[in-house]
């Protein structure tokens, strides 16, 4: 094999190469594309999804406000928890006092 053989050679494999890269890139696109139902259902699935955000965005902001209202009731009841434990140590030594001012009136 002299030189120009080799070189045709070589022309024609890189060729050959060339032309089943081609052909491969062309059927992998044929394959892959994207028809237009296949487009639809993509925008259907998109704007579920989006109503999906926004439904759970308005979830999260119901839960937020629902939480902050618990917060809020459960601080006044632990106020008025406080309160009437306040006012029930009072009743109780008042009533100790009375107890004891009994003590000694009868006593004495």
């Amino acid at each position: 094999m002299n030189r120009t053989e080799f070189i045709f050679a070589t022309a024609i494999i890189l060729f050959v190469a060339f032309v089943l890269g081609w052909f491969a890139s062309w059927l992998i696109h044929r394959f892959t594309r994207v028809s237009q139902s296949e487009m639809g259902e993509l925008d259907k699935m998109a704007q579920a999804l989006h109503e999906a955000e926004e439904t759970r965005d308005q979830a999260i902001t119901y839960l937020q406000q629902r939480e902050a209202e618990m917060t809020n009731q459960l601080s006044q009841s632990e106020a008025e928890l406080r309160a009437a434990m306040d006012g029930l140590r009072a009743a109780r030594h008042e009533a100790e006092e009375l107890r004891t001012y009994i003590e000694r009136v009868n006593a004495g």
